[in-house]
């Protein structure tokens, strides 16, 4: 049995090359799966090298191997200011690009991770955690809304797709 320790942690530059290999490989799968979430300009390298910098980026990590990522800040997008939240606009965290490298989907890690943040958005008295996912990628849809999220409004990022994403709270 493999024993290795599972654990999230502050990501560092060193891990940016494993975490480019994430996103091209979850980019890949969901493009093969005609979800046109992500491309070859978003996320980019440089994103991930600002979530990093800006210590945003979270890593889940499995002995030497770095099984996914996600960006959590506590900074609001403009575009997130069209959508009527449930909580104040005060002290909240925003999720962005979650990534669960394909060969270990479907094994709880991305529920391991949200708890993560969920525990420490509780830690730290925030009012909410708030987050969007595409809206042709059903599995991310379902996922939310089983862990608890309320889907709330719909947002455009046009170089990414015509189609709509959809803001969650929680």
């Amino acid at each position: 049995m493999n024993s290795e320790k599972i654990y999230i942690r502050k990501a560092n530059l060193k891990d940016l090359n494993y975490v480019m290999q994430i996103i091209k490989s979850c980019t890949e799968l969901m493009i093969s799966e005609k979800i046109y979430q992500w491309n070859d300009k978003y996320p980019n390298e440089e994103i991930f090298k600002n979530d990093i910098i800006n210590q945003d980026l979270l890593v889940l990590v499995k002995g030497n191997n770095l099984l996914g990522c996600v960006s959590v800040t506590d900074k609001m997008d403009d575009f997130y200011k069209k959508i009527d939240w449930i909580a104040p606009t005060k002290k909240n965290i925003y999720v962005h690009r979650l990534a669960v490298d394909p060969k270990y989907q479907g094994l709880g890690y991305a529920k391991k991770v949200m708890n993560y943040i969920e525990n420490d958005a509780i830690e730290n008295n925030c009012y909410s955690i708030r987050l969007d996912t595409f809206s042709m990628n059903k599995k991310n849809n379902n996922f939310y809304l089983n862990i608890g999220y309320e889907k709330l409004g719909q947002i455009y990022f046009r170089d990414q797709s015509e189609m709509p994403f959809n803001c969650y709270e929680k």
